[in-house]
């Protein structure tokens, strides 16, 4: 990576481009068939460190615009990566599930809005997730 400096829309892009990875990687799968997988484990769980590292810099990097936007999940999602990362052999599987599939599709929604604010006139604009 180069030297710059990474801007709020950059982790926001990170965040949803490793949601949008979770969701293809699971596609139809049930519980079951995730927890069976160590394949896809591993890489919803890289994906949730991910999520958590860039909510993270967010919090560092502008404080403000996190305490605009309180409906994100910014400190949990950072808790949640640490806990994957360093308790790695006592993660709950069903915890992760329950994340995916209650909490992922709306932080993705939020998230997705938060960046699209960035492109309103006026205001400077933000490269879309994997470009």
């Amino acid at each position: 990576m180069s030297g710059k400096e990474l801007r709020v829309p950059d982790y926001l892009g990170h965040m949803i481009e490793a949601i949008d990875r979770i969701e293809s990687y699971i596609g139809d799968m049930d519980r079951d068939a995730f927890g069976a997988s160590n394949l896809v484990v591993d890489a919803v769980i890289r994906n949730i460190e991910i999520i958590g590292e860039a909510s993270n810099k967010v919090l560092k990097h502008d404080p403000a615009f996190v305490k605009q936007h309180p409906n994100v999940p910014w400190k949990f999602s950072y808790k949640m990566r640490s806990i994957v990362a360093h308790d790695y052999f006592k993660v709950d599987l069903d915890i992760v599930w329950a994340t995916i599939k209650t909490d992922l599709p709306t932080m993705r929604q939020d998230l997705q809005t938060l960046l699209d604010g960035f492109d309103e006139p006026g205001r400077p604009s933000a490269p879309r997730p994997g470009m």
